[in-house]
């Protein structure tokens, strides 16, 4: 494995990825985001950007129990981009409003960096149970309960399981990439269960 800049606070991520740019009118999204390193390639591609797009593109591999899985492998997120020129936009897996899964967009121009952002995001088994309720938690509490909803995401999970198990190669992650994946196909449902029952 690379060496890796770890990175333990903003200031740090913020120092890391703008040390290179003479101008201070760039923004690192890193809220919440202290759980991340850069590899090698991705520091140095960040040290040799030279700044002419509105924003950058990097890929991101998040670890569960210490290992990356393949379904969360090359995930493109824009996390640097000049100041006014990107806005965050909400992504929430089962409900229109949940403040949760936000990204960043830009439309102007953007780049892309080589390398690769390591998000060691899930530690352990709780960590993740506890992050999951949580975000399940706070989706279900924007939605509108609806048993047909809660019944067609329950149908959905199944096939959406078996793409992540197939198709995203968490079959070949052992236990912890089928653990993920159910967990992640049925995150939908769960929202909406929990939506009908609070």
């Amino acid at each position: 494995m690379n060496r890796v800049l770890v990175v333990d606070d903003e200031a740090g991520m913020r120092a890391a990825l703008e040390a290179h740019f003479v101008r201070r009118d760039w923004r690192v999204d890193t809220a919440a985001n202290a759980d991340e390193a850069l590899d090698d390639v991705l520091r140095d591609a960040v040290l040799a950007a030279r700044g002419d797009v509105d924003g950058y593109w990097l890929l991101r591999t998040t670890y569960f129990c210490g290992k990356p899985l393949r379904l969360w492998r090359n995930e493109r997120l824009l996390r640097l981009f000049r100041v006014g020129r990107a806005r965050l936009i909400e992504h929430p897996a089962a409900a229109q409003a949940a403040p949760v899964h936000e990204a960043w967009s830009c439309d102007g121009p953007t780049g892309q960096l080589d390398g690769t952002l390591l998000h060691y995001s899930y530690p352990d088994l709780g960590t993740y149970r506890r992050k999951y309720d949580a975000y399940t938690s706070l989706e279900a509490a924007t939605m509108r309960p609806s048993l047909l909803r809660a019944a067609g995401y329950t149908l959905a999970g199944f096939v959406r399981a078996a793409w992540l198990l197939l198709g995203k190669g968490a079959l070949l992650d052992g236990p912890r990439g089928w653990y993920v994946a159910i967990r992640s196909a049925f995150y939908p449902a769960v929202a909406a269960r929990k939506a009908l029952f609070r």
